[in-house]
């Protein structure tokens, strides 16, 4: 066996709060809710830009120290169009040296919205208001909040990706000097769901990869319910058409099994420690070093119809043999890809299978074995394993082949180093194994 260096144990979260109010700034990370990740290029420093207009930052995406509300308020003109003084969801980008924050500015349930711009010199802010970018009313079948900014690989031109329930995601174009909007309309749909589901589909946010040469979206179903999760789709172009792993259009109605868009991330039980549920409304890190983040907001399971409050999980994120992005099986903890031996990968899991139901059910683990002579049983079910390189297994039973990648991780429910591997199928299912102790 190899000498393994696992990560050492992450921050622990301060206690829950025991009631919710409209202060968002609590201790650690919780009601940090629409976390919008970015790495400033200038201090090298991690923010993260979340509802209510708080901004927290770390030098190591685990320690986090909460610098407050950045923007004040919306402007006038927002707040004359919506009734509301609400700022959700914040996502930033840097243009030349300004550092612009576009929020969402609404009352929940309508299309009566607005996205606005503020801008400052540094990221920490405070950011002033600019003006609005894009307002909805009910008669349009878009609602403009989650707002996520892009730029086009070739040519530089950035574009703004927004829209909650109704009509779906959409994108347009933007000025690049202004930070406005450089069309009129509602720009292109790109992700929708069928009127059974309610529509429920919101938090866009797209990333080039620079090696696959493919547009990533992510966008999450199910909006606040138990069955909030996240899937994406990819294409070659940054206005569509986003399609899934089994070649089919986010945008497209006919999803009668609620299976459209591959799901990287949804509820999920492991055999002991905190259930949880809802991950969505992700952001995107594609930090200096090549490495990839998808931080989220979670909330621990809660069937009671009571209020939850959400915390942040940050996993990364990793590319498949076929150009997919798959999430981590732990949160991250500081954990790097290294050289393992087929010895190190020998033991007993727990595996969870992130498969799409109706509606979209808390996935919880099952028991595997993976054994010395490349022999795997998972219950009732036989098959076999073998190592494809210095971190990456396949697993093959019946017609089916998961490609794994596995990493040293830290055990949040069991509070001690694993190794977790990270996995998908050829029939587009990812899984999520974690190593049990001796």
């Amino acid at each position: 066996m190899t000498q393994i260096h696992y990560p050492q144990k992450p921050p622990t979260e301060p206690p829950k709060p025991e009631h919710l109010t409209k202060n968002r700034d609590l201790p650690g990370l919780w009601m940090t809710h629409d976390p919008a990740i970015f790495r400033d290029p200038v201090s090298k420093n991690y923010y993260v830009y979340s509802t209510g207009a708080i901004c927290k930052r770390s030098k190591d995406l685990l320690h986090w120290e909460s610098l407050g509300k950045v923007v004040d308020m919306p402007p006038k003109e927002s707040v004359d169009w919506t009734n509301s003084d609400d700022i959700w969801a914040p996502d930033i980008i840097k243009t030349g040296a300004e550092y612009r924050l576009y929020c969402s500015n609404s009352s929940w349930g309508v299309r009566q919205s607005c996205i606005f711009l503020a801008v400052s010199d540094k990221p920490e802010g405070p950011f002033i208001p600019r003006g609005c970018v894009l307002k909805t009313s009910d008669s349009l079948p878009v609602n403009a909040i989650d707002a996520n900014i892009i730029e086009e690989a070739d040519t530089g031109a950035q574009y703004l990706l927004y829209g909650s329930f109704w009509g779906g995601c959409h994108i347009i174009l933007l000025d690049k000097d202004t930070g406005m909007a450089a069309e009129d309309g509602i720009g292109t749909c790109l992700a929708r769901r069928p009127s059974w589901t309610d529509c429920s589909i919101e938090g866009p946010y797209m990333i080039y990869h620079p090696e696959t040469k493919y547009y990533y979206l992510f966008v999450s179903y199910g909006s606040l319910k138990s069955d909030y999760n996240i899937r994406i789709g990819r294409s070659r172009k940054i206005t569509g058409p986003f399609y899934d792993f089994q070649g089919r259009d986010l945008a497209d109605l006919n999803d009668h099994d609620n299976t459209i868009g591959l799901m990287i991330s949804c509820g999920y039980r492991w055999f002991d420690g905190t259930p949880y549920m809802a991950p969505g409304h992700n952001s995107v890190l594609q930090d200096d070093d090549g490495r990839i983040f998808l931080v989220s907001h979670i909330r621990e399971m809660n069937f009671k119809d009571e209020p939850e409050p959400s915390t942040m999980q940050i996993r990364q994120l990793y590319l498949t043999p076929d150009a997919w992005l798959i999430a981590a099986a732990q949160p991250y903890a500081g954990e790097t890809l290294q050289a393992l031996s087929p010895k190190d990968c020998i033991g007993n899991y727990e595996r969870i299978a992130l498969t799409p139901s109706i509606p979209q059910g808390i996935m919880c683990a099952h028991p595997m074995r993976l054994m010395e002579n490349g022999r795997m049983e998972c219950c009732s079910v036989i098959g076999t394993w073998e190592m494809t390189g210095n971190h990456t297994l396949t697993i093959q039973y019946g017609n089916i082949t998961e490609s794994l990648i596995a990493s040293p991780a830290w055990d949040r429910e069991l509070d001690h180093p694993t190794l977790m591997l990270s996995g998908l199928s050829d029939q587009g299912i990812c899984t999520w194994y974690k190593k049990r102790p001796n």
